[in-house]
């Protein structure tokens, strides 16, 4: 398929004219999934669900599609569970901070849409309150176990040398 559509033939007559030569050749036949219908035909499909479904198969992060208002309420969303795997309060509380210096950017910035998803502030307090009544308790501190009594060295071992 190098060949050149020729000036003045239409795009539509030169297409069908390759397909009947390609069919007369054979070029059809023995094709994988030959006489068994499409499959997804019988559903309707958004040009939306469509993307979806090619950024899954493709091993793309569906969270990139979103928009960024969107993109912030999710965050919002994971908040506790990632707060849960933080050790301390400061880190908690910096965690929360940190979100909302993002959105109160992202408040400052104009917006494509005036129907742009606004995302809402996180509550640092109510953060670090969940946090600290669902971490487990710390661990007991380990008893203190004596040292061994230091032997005693033989008399005639204990030249440095």
């Amino acid at each position: 398929m190098t060949e050149r559509k020729p000036p003045g033939t239409s795009f539509e007559t030169w297409v069908d004219g390759q397909i009947s030569r390609g069919l007369a050749r054979g070029d059809f036949d023995d094709l994988p999934g030959a006489g068994r219908p499409l499959p997804g035909l019988d559903r309707e499909e958004t040009a939306y669900d469509w993307a979806v479904a090619k950024a899954r198969r493709e091993g793309v992060d569906t969270a990139a599609m979103l928009p960024p208002g969107l993109v912030l309420r999710r965050e919002r969303d994971q908040l506790p569970a990632r707060a849960a795997l933080l050790g301390s309060e400061a880190a908690v509380r910096a965690l929360a901070e940190d979100f909302n210096a993002r959105v109160e950017a992202f408040w400052r910035r104009p917006q494509e849409s005036r129907w742009a998803p606004v995302p809402g502030l996180a509550d640092v307090d109510a953060l670090v309150a969940h946090w600290r009544t669902t971490r487990p308790p710390p661990p007991p501190a380990p008893a203190e176990v004596p040292a061994p009594p230091a032997r005693r060295r033989r008399w005639w071992r204990r030249r440095d040398g």
